[in-house]
């Protein structure tokens, strides 16, 4: 697995150290470990963990530059896609915000083993004071375009990015998101498509290109129930 997933990221113009390829032996161990206790992923395989959450995590890099950029993961769970950039580009600066402080507790342990600094948040993204301020912000398998728009983009400076790490229906979801979109100060970039193991997916990047309304993002019920 180690010369297949090196390989990959090789694909991706990424090159790891011997010690780095650990820390991700570490994090696999700790995400099974933690699994047995909290719900953290349902992929628990040793090949897929690596393909599925650690690789496709990666293939951030397909669309923006991450040096030295800071970068908000918003409802992360285990650490997707921000430990495993974390890890390989050691400059980044990263806030992750959950709502389950269980999450967290697994993060504050995870970050610890794997000597790395991110600054961890428990609470609901809507009470996060720092509007317009990331260059990044991102969020993997958390819900639909519509409701990641406004639960995002309100946090990306102007000329930053939204990245949606998104499968196979990202074409309708972000159809369906437009409106959100554009009410939020955003413009659709470009979206890049990709397979995993015959697995479609795919980043939907959002330029930032005007300063979100304060009043946004609602509260998350507002938000669920009457979506812009």
């Amino acid at each position: 697995m180690k010369d297949r997933f090196m390989k990959m990221l090789e694909a991706l113009e990424i090159t790891i150290t011997d010690e780095k390829y650990e820390k991700f032996i570490t994090f696999y161990e700790l995400l099974v470990e933690w699994n047995e206790k909290i719900n953290l992923t349902s992929i628990t395989n040793f090949e897929d963990v690596f393909l599925k959450h650690f690789y496709d995590s990666l293939c951030l890099v397909k669309g923006v530059n991450l040096n030295q950029q800071s970068l908000l993961d918003v409802g992360s769970g285990a650490g997707f896609p921000s430990i495993p950039l974390k890890i390989v580009f050691e400059d980044l600066n990263i806030t992750i915000i959950d709502s389950l402080n269980k999450r967290i507790k697994f993060l504050k342990e995870l970050t610890k083993s794997l000597n790395i600094e991110v600054r961890l948040i428990h609470g609901r993204v809507e009470e996060h004071k720092f509007r317009n301020h990331y260059d990044i912000v991102t969020a993997r398998a958390v819900s639909n375009m519509r409701v990641l728009a406004e639960l995002c983009l309100p946090f990306v400076k102007v000329g930053g990015l939204f990245i949606a790490l998104k499968g196979p229906k990202h074409k309708e979801e972000f159809e369906q998101s437009k409106k959100a979109v554009k009410i939020l100060g955003g413009k659709l970039l470009k979206t890049i498509e990709y397979d995993i193991d015959n697995q479609k997916r795919a980043l939907i990047l959002i330029s930032k290109i005007t300063s979100s309304d304060k009043k946004y993002p609602r509260v998350y019920g507002k938000i669920k129930s009457n979506p812009l």
